[in-house]
């Protein structure tokens, strides 16, 4: 996806990726993983997200990557929260209290800038990005983070030939093969075919929620 494609998502409105209510599986089983109070945890593709509010609510620093500023301005204002903005590198910073959004490119993220985030939380990153970028991704977050990190990434998977993405399918094997040398646990797989009347008059039979702890 060309960064055009998300700008013109958020300019639209077309964000049916926004969850109105903060993430069940985050709420479930952050806690699992016991990161120390104070923690900073990587949020990339972070959007708008419920779930940066709710992790800065537990302890943490929240540092979310998002190359729309449409979503940072609306994550601040829907929170009543005015922000510091500063320029970082290749990114302009919003900041208050223990959130950051750093508006910008994902992929322009150097290892010093978020070498201590020991938390990762990917709820819609990976399966927002086509096969080629996605491998990129889980590479890069190899690169970046440090060898304590551990978190929760949640996927969608189903038959790919039925629709186009985004949300792409992310399997089982192609998760693990993204990030070899982390140790990957499912925790859970939940069928959600159900509750998504696209996927049902695409014809899928099924669709997946998968939910991992990677840790290295």
């Amino acid at each position: 996806m060309e960064p055009a494609f998300w700008q013109q998502r958020w300019a639209d409105n077309q964000i049916g990726f926004h969850q109105a209510q903060v993430n069940p599986y985050l709420q479930q089983h952050w806690p699992a993983l016991q990161l120390a109070p104070g923690s900073r945890v990587l949020v990339p593709l972070c959007g708008k997200s419920l779930d940066l509010a709710w992790l800065a609510g537990q302890g943490y620093r929240v540092l979310g990557v998002e190359l729309s500023r449409r979503a940072v301005e609306d994550f601040f204002s829907e929170h009543g929260l005015e922000a510091e903005v500063r320029q970082q590198g290749a990114f302009e910073v919003w900041r208050s209290g223990d959130v950051e959004l750093w508006c910008g490119d994902f992929f322009a993220l150097r290892a010093e800038e978020v070498g201590d985030c020991v938390g990762l939380y990917d709820r819609a990153a990976v399966i927002a990005l086509p096969a080629q970028m996605r491998a990129a991704y889980m590479q890069a977050l190899s690169a970046l983070l440090p060898a304590s990190c551990r978190g929760l990434v949640v996927t969608l998977d189903y038959d790919q030939s039925l629709l186009a993405g985004p949300p792409f399918s992310v399997g089982d094997e192609e998760l693990r093969q993204g990030f070899a040398g982390w140790q990957v646990d499912e925790l859970e797989v939940v069928q959600v075919i159900g509750e998504s009347p696209k996927f049902l008059q695409a014809g899928a039979s099924s669709l997946l929620e998968r939910v991992y702890r990677v840790s290295r």
